[in-house]
């Protein structure tokens, strides 16, 4: 069945988070390497990555110090180098080949103003923020099917996450693609996905060759 409408996630699909774990080990005064370390450590058990910052300090606040950042002018940023390389080509070739081009993660609305800064090849940009409803619920996958312009069956989902993005995205009637990107994308397989794939031009090849 041809594909209409791709969807993209974004932390470690279209954004790499090297640069946010960064931030927070400066601001915790801690060398970047540990915290990369700390992520690695709780995503391997399965846990939320925040947790990490709860080893550093176990009575943390997060909001709090979320806050804290952003007083001392700290706060969300999103920058070009922030985006992996395949980004552009892979979103600009699927929107050329005629498909419908959606990105939606779990971000707060902040980082929806950022991304559109960025004048990405895409036809809409939303986030968990905005729509008050995070992954991997069902409702925040049923809003993608509501919002995408592609019939469910014909609406791609792609994701590093295999719980938070392609089992929600598969229960709701979308098309999956599973990319190997980041920590949580290459040490987790993704079995059902209708694609596996470790670029996103390798994905845009693929729906691009069913087109033809």
């Amino acid at each position: 069945m041809t594909i209409q409408a791709v969807v993209f996630d974004i932390g470690e699909t279209l954004t790499s988070d090297t640069r946010y774990w960064t931030d927070w080990a400066h601001w915790f005064d801690v060398p970047p390497h540990t915290m990369s370390a700390l992520v690695g450590h709780v995503l391997a058990q399965g846990l939320d990555n925040a947790e990490a910052l709860r080893i550093l300090r176990p009575d943390c606040d997060i909001d709090a110090e979320w806050q804290a950042r952003q007083a001392a002018g700290q706060g969300e940023r999103l920058e070009e180098s922030d985006l992996y390389p395949d980004v552009r080509p892979a979103l600009r070739r699927l929107r050329d080949a005629g498909l419908w081009v959606g990105i939606t993660g779990n971000q707060n609305a902040v980082v929806t103003g950022l991304l559109r800064a960025l004048d990405l090849p895409a036809d809409a940009i939303a986030t968990s923020g905005e729509w008050g409803v995070s992954k991997p619920a069902p409702a925040f996958f049923e809003r993608v099917a509501e919002w995408a312009h592609g019939e469910r069956p014909r609406t791609v989902y792609v994701g590093d996450h295999p719980a938070n993005d392609i089992t929600p995205a598969e229960a709701a009637g979308l098309r999956t693609a599973h990319l190997r990107r980041g920590p949580i994308g290459l040490t987790t397989r993704a079995p059902d996905a209708d694609w596996t794939v470790d670029s996103l031009s390798d994905l845009a090849d693929l729906i691009i060759r069913q087109l033809d």
